[in-house]
Formats: C-alpha cells, structure tokens, sequence
C-alpha cells in the first residue's frame, strides 16, 4: 500500500505540474517601439564617439581615405605620439586638472553652505533672494562675460588660471540641488541638535554634511565635467600658452586638418575625454543619487 500511495501521489504531482501554464513574455508594439528608439538614441550618441575612437587609431593617410568606415584599415597609435610631440600635453593635463580640481572643491563647498542656508535657515527675504540665485540660471554665460573680464582685469588677474578659477566657484544650479537634498532630509535632526546646544554652523557641519555625502558629489561630477570641456571662457580669458586649458590648447592640432593628419586631431579629442569618462564611470552611482535625492518632497 504504500509503495502504490506513493506511486498514485507522484502522478497527482506530475499532473499537476503539467498541468500548470507557463507564462510567456509577450513583446507588445508598444514594447518594441521603445525599443527601437533605445537602440537609434544609442546608435546616435555612441557612434560618433566610436568613430572617434577608430580613426584615432589610423594613420594619417587611412584617416581620410577610409571612406568613413570604421572597421578599415590597420590600427596605427602613431597618432597618439603626435600629439605630444606638436603641443605640450603635459601642462595641458595640468592647468585643466588644477583649473577643474579646485572649482569643483569650490562650487561643493559655497553650495553646501548655500544650499542649507535656503532650507534650514529662516531669514526674512530667504523665498525672493532664492528666486534671484535661480534667475542666474538663465543667463547665458555670454551676456556676464564682459563685466567679469572687466572685474578680472581689475584685480590684476588677465591671464592667470585664477581668472578661470574665481568666477566659475559660485554655482546657481548647485545651490538648488544642495537645498532639494537638505530639504529631504530630517529636520528633526536639527531640532535634536538645538536641544543639545549646538550652533546652526555646528549643526551642518557635524550632522547635516556627513549624510550630504551623495548630493556633494553629483556638484563635484557635474562641476569637473563642465568646465574640464569649457572652451569659451579660458579664450577669453587667457592669453599665453602655458596658461591654456586642454579644450583650448588642443585648438593648435586643427593645422594637421590642411595636411590630411585627422587621425591626430582625433586622437587629441580622445585624450581630452578620457579623464572626464573615467570620473563619471567612477561616480555615477552619486551621480543617480544626487539627482533623485528628494524627487518626491
């Protein structure tokens, strides 16, 4: 009996696992629309840069008689050295480095303390003196640019990196972002901090910076990545060559477009985006973090 109980209890169990309907994806039209525009945005925003790549990797004769196609010919990193050897690389790297390094310390510093001024701090004027910094926001860089030139050259800066460096460390943009990050954070915090006697600038120091962590580093990414391609401002601002920046140094390698060299223009445009990638590739996690923080207060 109990050999054919476990006999009937098995084929009970193997009917009904039969029986049981698997479900089955189905791609809907809407599914595969969205589908297709992913793969076109990405066949877009990827296939410049991997052309780039490509033809950076040729030699100069390659580089235009290639037809445009990305996988002929050879790889050729002659074009490489030749950056080096036609412009000063290496101070390049530095002056950007140094330039970009200490506005994006700038701009996480004034707009931490900015940014919790707005949401913790209780003024009279605090809603109309916010709307200003906002404002800022939709002024073109373009239309400030000859006041600050003036500024700059008053106080003896024209042609220094300080003259990229100042006016670049006030940030509208992460002023707001510090604050809808403070904002979403515990304002009893604050409260218990006031019982036990702290100040307002011990309060952010000691409780509010710590878990600001995430919200300081999408400034910081944001901040490097911007003014590590700024073009405009350092041609204005710079003179003498061994102040320039990378985006405006590397100017001097379009003279190889004449000879038919493109792969060295390229490679030169390569070398440009590999810092830049590397410190979005290592922040981008704070970089989702920062920019939901707060999505939903």
């Amino acid at each position: 009996m109990t050999i054919h109980s476990v006999k009937e209890s098995a084929t009970v169990g193997g009917r009904g696992s039969s029986s049981t309907p698997r479900r089955r994806t189905r791609i809907t039209g809407r599914t595969a629309g969205r589908a297709a525009i992913l793969v076109v945005a990405t066949f877009l925003t990827l296939g410049p840069v991997v052309w780039t790549v490509m033809t950076s990797m040729r030699s100069p004769t390659e580089s235009l008689g290639s037809g445009g196609s990305i996988f002929s010919g050879g790889l050729d990193f002659s074009s490489y050295a030749d950056v080096f050897k036609q412009v000063n690389m290496w101070l390049l790297i530095w002056n950007s480095a140094l330039v970009t390094g200490i506005v994006a310390a700038g701009q996480m510093f004034t707009a931490a303390l900015a940014g919790y001024v707005f949401a913790r701090i209780d003024f009279r004027g605090r809603g109309v003196l916010f709307s200003v910094v906002l404002a800022t926001m939709m002024v073109p860089a373009q239309v400030t640019i000859v006041p600050v030139f003036m500024l700059i050259r008053g106080m003896g800066l024209s042609d220094t990196l300080l003259a990229l460096i100042l006016p670049a460390i006030p940030t509208a943009f992460g002023t707001f972002l510090m604050r809808q990050f403070f904002i979403g954070l515990p304002g009893e915090l604050a409260e218990a901090a006031a019982i036990d006697g702290a100040s307002p600038l011990r309060t952010f120091r000691s409780v509010y910076l710590p878990l600001a962590w995430p919200g300081l580093a999408i400034v910081g990414i944001l901040a490097f990545n911007f003014h590590w391609n700024e073009f405009f401002r350092p041609l204005i601002m710079t003179i003498s060559e061994e102040n320039f920046t990378m985006p405006l140094g590397l100017v001097s390698l379009q003279g190889n477009m004449g000879t038919g060299s493109v792969s060295t223009v390229l490679a030169g445009v390569v070398l440009s985006m590999i810092p830049a990638l590397v410190v979005f590739l290592f922040g981008q996690r704070y970089l989702r973090e920062g920019l939901t923080a707060g999505i939903n207060k």
